[in-house]
């Protein structure tokens, strides 16, 4: 009988997103979470020179048409979402929630260059997003969006940026992180790995290895990731750029160079040792 009541009590607060349960805690939420954390992976590393963001994804089918699918819209791109020509993000959770989102912050971000003739701060864009969303959480009949997101942008006020954001509304800015499937994993990487000096070139080789170290495929491939940068032109322009899978296995071929150089390396120190 004491099982029944707590499963019916617990069922009691799974169903609202607007009670709490009587541990203060939002069930919809955490499992608009464990949704995101079900996803695959995306990383935002912050460089002295821009900010990468890179991504798993997981639509790779060879009868795909990602050509005509990507000719008017960003479908093509699983993981990536320019908002403006400063702003772009990296999604992980439910594309379709995340496309909701995407076309919110797009008419935001307008919005204010049309009323006041200058492009949106990169923070407030942000919490205009994170207020949306915090709403969903507040009142009945609607559910949390099952999308975080890595922000990579660019302003006068405070140069490049990177923030994460949840479904609870929370935003905070970072210096690296990563979102969606063995995010853990992948962050006590670069808590490892990531310096300040390191420029637009040196995080992507770093985001590949993070990525080929915490993703479920044994190697790495340019139909699984998707990145992108976030730089400023000679003119001192943000420039948002999708790298081709041309350019995206280059930079495979480089990091699988200095991973074997970087193993070779450790067996000789071991050899040395014995």
């Amino acid at each position: 009988i004491f099982f029944r009541v707590v499963v019916k009590m617990s069922r009691k607060y799974d169903s609202s997103t607007t009670t709490f349960s009587p541990e203060g805690r939002l069930y919809q939420v955490e499992y608009a979470i464990e949704c995101i954390n079900n996803a695959p992976a995306a990383l935002g590393l912050l460089a002295k020179d821009g900010v990468v963001l890179a991504a798993e994804k997981k639509v790779n089918s060879k009868l795909l048409d990602s050509e005509n699918n990507g000719r008017h819209s960003d479908t093509s791109f699983e993981k990536m979402f320019k908002i403006d020509d400063h702003i772009a993000v990296a999604a992980a959770g439910w594309t379709s929630d995340a496309n909701i989102l995407i076309n919110y912050a797009r008419v935001s971000a307008q919005r204010h260059t049309y009323t006041f003739n200058e492009p949106v701060p990169v923070e407030q864009l942000i919490q205009n997003i994170c207020d949306l969303k915090q709403g969903y959480t507040q009142f009945g009949g609607q559910r949390p969006f099952g999308v975080s997101y890595l922000y990579g942008g660019w302003d006068v006020y405070l140069g490049f940026q990177l923030y994460h954001s949840d479904p609870s509304g929370n935003y905070a800015a970072w210096k690296a992180n990563a979102i969606g499937g063995n995010s853990a994993a992948a962050v006590n990487m670069l808590k490892q790995e990531w310096k300040e000096e390191l420029d637009v070139e040196e995080s992507i080789l770093l985001a590949i290895k993070v990525l080929s170290k915490t993703m479920d495929s044994a190697t790495l491939a340019t139909d699984r990731l998707e990145f992108a940068t976030l730089t400023l032109d000679a003119d001192r322009k943000p420039k948002f750029h999708i790298l081709k899978a041309a350019e995206l296995k280059k930079y495979l071929d480089t990091a699988k160079e200095i991973q074997e150089k970087e193993d070779r390396e450790k067996e000789k120190k071991q050899g040395e040792k014995k």
